[in-house]
């Protein structure tokens, strides 16, 4: 089995380094078929952010992978769900997302909430690890890349996801329209 890499940045197994994942990530990787051709790589905690890694690392957008966490309520529950779409796109919260989860207002869930309730740092939310009970959406293209590079829970570093094993993410809906 060959390891995704990054021009310039070491790969290393992420099952191996959980010390480069926030805690909650290395618990999701460890009973996520497939995770043994997930690699981690450090990198510069300034550009963490898809659009700085991508100029620091010279990536294409196409590359990258965004996580964005919604919420919205329905006679008074709330639902909450990660959206995973190529960083080329944006979530279509305002319809697709709207629909999926039923709710009447879906909003992203605020900075504060977010990394408390993930366990994540911000910069470095990821799809993995998420806490239970929120769904995972993933758009259909997704899975198509070869590679996806997402956060990995920490701001220092991300993961190098074949995209394929997000079509067989535990509790993952792939999701054709997600993005637009």
């Amino acid at each position: 089995m060959t390891l995704p890499q990054l021009t310039g940045l070491a790969s290393l197994v992420a099952l191996d380094h959980p010390e480069l994942v926030a805690p909650p990530v290395a618990a999701a990787l460890s009973r996520w078929p497939g995770a043994e051709r997930i690699a981690v790589v450090e990198i510069d905690p300034e550009h963490a952010d898809t659009a700085a890694m991508s100029a620091a690392y010279d990536l294409p957008m196409t590359a990258g992978a965004n996580c964005v966490l919604v919420a919205g309520k329905r006679e008074g529950e709330e639902r909450v769900a990660a959206c995973l779409v190529r960083a080329d796109t944006r979530a279509d919260v305002n319809h697709t997302v709207k629909r999926l989860l039923d709710v009447r207002k879906p909003s992203f869930l605020p900075l504060e909430r977010a990394v408390a309730e993930s366990g994540m740092e911000y910069g470095g939310i990821t799809p993995v690890g998420l806490p239970a009970g929120w769904r995972l959406l993933v758009d259909a293209r997704v899975p198509e890349m070869d590679l996806a590079i997402i956060g990995s829970g920490l701001r220092r570093s991300k993961l190098l996801v074949p995209g394929d094993l997000f079509g067989q993410a535990p509790g993952a809906e792939v999701v054709e329209g997600l993005a637009g």
